[in-house]
């Protein structure tokens, strides 16, 4: 179970990485900066909580979303992500 949800928490940093190149050039290496940050700091979750793991991957989500709304790209970009933060 917690090497699955890890698995599902690698795969959202790896989307949410593919989603930044979508970004325009110049906002990409602080959006990239920015993900890895959080990837980082929120290593130390407690993996054995699948609540927060899971509201972790929706809140990856909703602020991909969010992004994406902001510099006007399709957010059915994110589909892959959504399958992933939402399984």
């Amino acid at each position: 179970m917690i090497l699955q949800e890890m698995q599902k928490a690698i795969g959202a940093y790896r989307e949410v990485l593919r989603l930044v190149r979508r970004l325009p050039k110049d906002t990409r290496p602080y959006y990239a900066k920015y993900a890895r940050e959080n990837f980082v700091n929120y290593r130390e979750i407690d993996s054995n909580d699948p609540n927060a793991i899971q509201e972790l991957l929706q809140r990856t989500y909703n602020h991909s979303l969010w992004v994406l709304k902001k510099y006007s790209v399709d957010q059915s970009a994110a589909d892959r992500l959504k399958n992933i933060c939402s399984a």
